[in-house]
């Protein structure tokens, strides 16, 4: 008798974290079975992949491509669309992949989480803006976050042997920074920074929402309060170093001095295989490192001045309550203005700023306090963007 395959739900299955999910699940069909997509959009890729893998149940976001899919897959398929029945696709499930963009994610993270099921977490957005709520669903019997962001499993793996709660031992966390395509340049400079300058992302491939917070540092900022509700450490013992090689993904320093690190080759396949097996790990050597030749390790301080999308979020996490959540929000309108090219580069952080003062605190209880919250912030930015 065989050995039963590893059910996976993919969510975002057409974005960049889902498409190199389906790398990995394409080497390992004897592993793991893909029982249920979603995406946004692309349809047509989305039909390529219900009609490749044989998935049954395929979530979409409106009517009309639900009637496209079902017109391009061979088989007969359950489409839901938009939010319900996402329970339904997270259902009967070992892993849920979540690669939603932004505040979407949230209800993928929190059905998965509620089904008592392992999470795969690539949407930072959605942990960041609702960790209360998150960390009451993730005390449903069963249920896992293991994190696909590289610095945050890097550190997941440098904490194998530390004590499970609060984490005495460590003295910090350590994450690393590429410092974008950016690293270097000076505020005048900076004022000048174009949509292509932003989006030539020097190591890593990425969609483009997350290389343009990775050009303000914004990415490392919401880095360290996903780091902090992931691993129940305070955001003061959580430092962030540039490392322009990207080679050392996170490290975790420990009390006696002794600093434990993740290294690799940047590949995203890498963490996404160590969420898909965990605890077993998958032969395809991703990221795999040749020491016989040389290999340099630069690090440096952020320049906080230059970039201060970082101390925004260390601002919000000290604020408590909603601010996460309002910080999140309002960088995804500004991002979006960004790549639209309705503002300039140095304008996102200066209009998140401005969202930003007025917040009011709100201790965020449940989860019509953060949509409340994830609205006005938006409202407020958008009110801020030129006309």
């Amino acid at each position: 008798m065989g050995v039963s395959r590893t059910r996976v739900a993919l969510m975002g299955a057409t974005g960049s974290i889902g498409t190199q999910t389906i790398e990995v699940l394409r080497r390992e069909p004897d592993r793991f079975e893909l029982v249920a997509l979603s995406a946004g959009r692309r349809i047509e890729e989305l039909a390529a992949l219900v009609n490749e893998f044989g998935v049954r149940r395929v979530g979409v976001n409106e009517d009309g491509d639900r009637r496209r899919l079902t017109a391009l897959v061979a088989n007969d398929v359950d489409v839901v669309v938009g939010e319900r029945g996402l329970r339904e696709l997270c259902a009967d499930v070992d892993v849920v992949v979540n690669a939603v963009m932004g505040f979407a994610g949230l209800p993928v993270t929190l059905a998965t989480l509620e089904a008592g099921a392992r999470l795969a977490l690539a949407n930072k957005e959605s942990l960041i803006a609702a960790a209360p709520v998150v960390a009451h669903a993730r005390a449903t019997p069963g249920a896992q976050i293991l994190p696909v962001d590289s610095e945050h499993c890097a550190i997941h793996q440098c904490l194998a042997g530390s004590s499970d709660v609060g984490h005495p031992d460590v003295s910090r966390l350590l994450l690393t920074a590429s410092g974008g395509p950016f690293r270097g340049w000076s505020r005048t400079q900076l004022s000048r920074a174009s949509k292509r300058d932003a989006l030539a992302h020097p190591t890593w491939r990425m969609g483009p929402k997350i290389t343009i917070d990775s050009s303000t540092l914004m990415n490392k900022g919401l880095e360290v309060l996903e780091a902090s509700a992931l691993f129940g450490i305070e955001v003061e013992r959580i430092d962030v170093v540039v490392h322009p090689q990207s080679i050392v993904h996170s490290m975790v320093e420990y009390v006696d001095g002794a600093v434990l690190a993740q290294l690799s080759r940047p590949d995203m396949r890498l963490a996404i295989a160590y969420c898909l097996g965990a605890p077993e790990r998958m032969a395809h050597h991703w990221g795999r490192l040749d020491f016989t030749t040389s290999l340099r390790l630069d690090f440096e301080p952020p320049d906080r001045d230059a970039f201060p999308a970082l101390d925004l979020a260390y601002a919000a996490a000290r604020r408590g309550g909603a601010a996460a959540a309002w910080l999140s929000a309002a960088n995804e309108v500004c991002v979006d203005a960004f790549l639209e090219e309705r503002i300039g580069w140095s304008d996102i952080v200066d209009l998140v700023s401005r969202t930003m003062d007025d917040y009011v605190d709100d201790p965020l209880v449940d989860l019509d306090a953060v949509v409340e919250n994830d609205a006005m912030a938006r409202r407020i930015t958008h009110a801020n963007l030129p006309q």
